[in-house]
């Protein structure tokens, strides 16, 4: 088997207005693609993060909580690649978004720092 790389991500989300914004407007994706489902009565949205990889939004009615933070199985946290990463939590805290402290990565060196979206999903910046 030859995985040359992700695709997408996928992400539930609680309020597709308030999600759409935050990642589109907000975290600055581009839409590639809205649809809503009538058979699901959701919204689908596909958004793109860089050339190769895509983020998908699902909106359903009322989705079940997370099950605990942040370490329940299944997806822990989206990390992404930053060359600036004091630049980044600058513009982000312009938006109104708190991070957490910058670190290192105690494994690879590289700085580091968390901060969430609006269901408190964990999002990772990493230099």
């Amino acid at each position: 088997m030859k995985l040359a790389k992700i695709h997408h991500v996928a992400i539930i989300v609680s309020n597709y207005e308030v999600s759409k914004d935050f990642y589109v407007n907000k975290l600055g994706f581009k839409i590639v693609r809205e649809n809503y489902r009538p058979d699901k009565n959701d919204w689908k949205l596909d958004l793109k993060v860089n050339e190769n990889t895509e983020l998908e939004i699902f909106a359903p009615q009322n989705p079940p909580k997370r099950p605990s933070f942040p370490e329940a199985c299944g997806l822990r946290h989206l990390a992404f690649n930053v060359e600036n990463i004091e630049a980044e939590v600058a513009e982000l805290k312009s938006l109104g978004i708190e991070c957490e402290p910058i670190r290192t990565d105690t494994f690879t060196g590289e700085k580091m720092t968390f901060f969430f979206d609006p269901d408190g999903l964990p999002l990772e910046l990493h230099e």
